[in-house]
């Protein structure tokens, strides 16, 4: 991929997209590690009716396997959007730290406190209090609107 990007004249090093790169890759495992368990605690004779019914594999995944897998999926893209909205090592390696550009939440906090800026630190601190304390409240209103629709059904 560097190499593609050498013979374009292109550089993601120091970018906007390296931040993005660098969060993604390092969250990516945590969503990854709860779809997977998800997936793989869906009950297999609900596949195997499914396929006796005439189902295809592709009606199967998007008809069984996800909606059954859905909570873990949330719980994935929750932890990965906490480690990513946190994420400090690497975006500094890959991205920097370039005010207006690059810079990040965490980085902005890094920055202040070395600089002995408490109360800048303490505004970015709030910041992602107040963002984490938002995703909290959807999620909880989420989960109650699927709650009620399970429990009309059942």
């Amino acid at each position: 991929m560097g190499e593609l990007l050498e013979l374009m004249d292109k550089s993601i090093i120091f970018t906007w997209s390296a931040t993005v790169i660098a969060a993604t890759v390092v969250a990516f495992p945590m969503m990854y590690r709860s779809a997977r368990s998800a997936f793989e605690q869906i009950d297999v004779n609900l596949i195997s009716a499914a396929k006796t019914l005439g189902l295809s594999n592709w009606k199967i995944f998007y008809k069984i396997a996800i909606p059954l897998a859905w909570p873990g999926i949330i719980g994935g893209l929750v932890l990965s959007f906490a480690r990513a909205l946190g994420e400090f090592g690497a975006t500094l390696m890959i991205a920097g730290n370039i005010p207006g550009k690059t810079q990040t939440m965490p980085l902005a906090i890094f920055f202040e406190v070395q600089a002995m800026d408490y109360k800048g630190a303490m505004l970015w601190v709030m910041t992602i209090v107040v963002i984490s304390v938002v995703m909290i409240l959807i999620l909880n209103k989420w989960s109650d609107k699927q709650q009620e629709i399970v429990g009309k059904r059942g």
